[in-house]
């Protein structure tokens, strides 16, 4: 398995897995068993790189983890987020509070069967804590060992680079992918400037780049796609299939697939991005690794910027947009 190095010199395998899909937003939610078991085939295939957030359930997707990986902890790096009032078991808000993030913390810990947490993120930046008590808070708890390296979530730069200069940042997450480009602007020349990593969240456009959506498909009941206006918008969805005839040309050319295709290109951006496509198939597990070996040409690269594409369509509703720290 190839290996990158996000910021501080946490070094994961170069694809990392998000597990958000094993319990909530992607029905049908698997049995927790076979979460688990994919969970190991992917430790099995080289993936020390596992992603998950006391929001996913809430609670749930924590547990699986844990169990998943608590007979190999010393091989894998676990990244968990802090960051929402989860009291009533649903999320009322944002709630970064010094206070909270400790005993957020020690939940994770118990919920995750291990004694220290390789990767924090602040899930959300929460508008009425200063993010400098935020990010010394996470301090304490990287010197009391309980927790290794911190991380941010949809921050904008200013916050990122206010917490940074109260404890270095690792890593920053955020959605990014050929359909979903807004970090180039300013996000990545920062993390660059400040030498931290950049882990892409939904680098598949939520499944639209595997050439599996076109603009008749029809998501189940629960499924969060039917709320993002990418998704739900007509005209979007079908303006948008430019985008896989696009990595499909060249899937084609390469005897690939466009999920390897748009993967590799995420991967070719940087070398300090990991992302971290999630699944809860081992067959989507096996395409998305074997993305790792395929390598894009200049000219490749050259005909998907040539191309000029632009998505259309919101990518959250207007609530879930006002969350995103810019």
């Amino acid at each position: 398995m190839q290996t990158r190095t996000l910021g501080q010199g946490l070094e994961v395998s170069a694809l990392g897995l998000g597990c958000m899909g094993m319990s909530q937003s992607f029905p049908p939610i698997p049995e927790r068993s076979d979460s688990i078991a994919l969970i190991r085939a992917a430790v099995e295939r080289g993936v020390t790189f596992f992603d998950t957030a006391q929001v996913y359930g809430p609670f749930d997707n924590e547990e699986i983890l844990g169990e998943a990986l608590e007979r190999v902890r010393e091989q894998v790096t676990i990244a968990t987020k802090f960051g929402f009032e989860l009291s009533t078991g649903v999320s009322t808000g944002t709630d970064s509070r010094p206070e909270t993030i400790r005993s957020s913390v020690d939940d994770s810990l118990r919920r995750l069967r291990t004694d220290r947490i390789d990767l924090l993120y602040q899930h959300r930046v929460d508008p009425n804590v200063p993010i400098e008590d935020v990010a010394g808070t996470v301090k304490q708890l990287i010197e009391q060992g309980k927790v290794r390296h911190f991380g941010m979530s949809e921050a904008g730069v200013q916050n990122i680079r206010r917490a940074h200069a109260v404890q270095p940042v690792s890593a920053l997450q955020s959605e990014y992918s050929l359909w979903w480009r807004e970090p180039e602007d300013a996000i990545l020349p920062t993390l660059e400037e400040l030498g931290i990593g950049f882990v892409p969240f939904s680098p598949l456009g939520k499944g639209f780049l595997t050439g599996a959506i076109n603009d008749e498909t029809e998501f189940e009941s629960g499924d969060f796609r039917n709320n993002i206006p990418r998704f739900t918008d007509p005209d979007a969805r079908r303006a948008n299939l430019a985008f896989v005839e696009l990595v499909r040309t060249i899937a084609e050319r390469k005897a690939t697939t466009p999920a390897q295709v748009a993967l590799a290109w995420v991967l070719a951006q940087k070398p300090w991005i990991v992302p971290i496509p999630g699944t809860t198939k081992l067959h989507r597990l096996q395409e998305n690794l074997a993305a790792l070996d395929l390598e894009l040409t200049e000219d490749d690269l050259h005909e998907i910027e040539d191309a000029q594409l632009e998505a259309q369509g919101h990518r959250y509703l207007p609530q879930q947009q006002a969350m995103i720290d810019r």
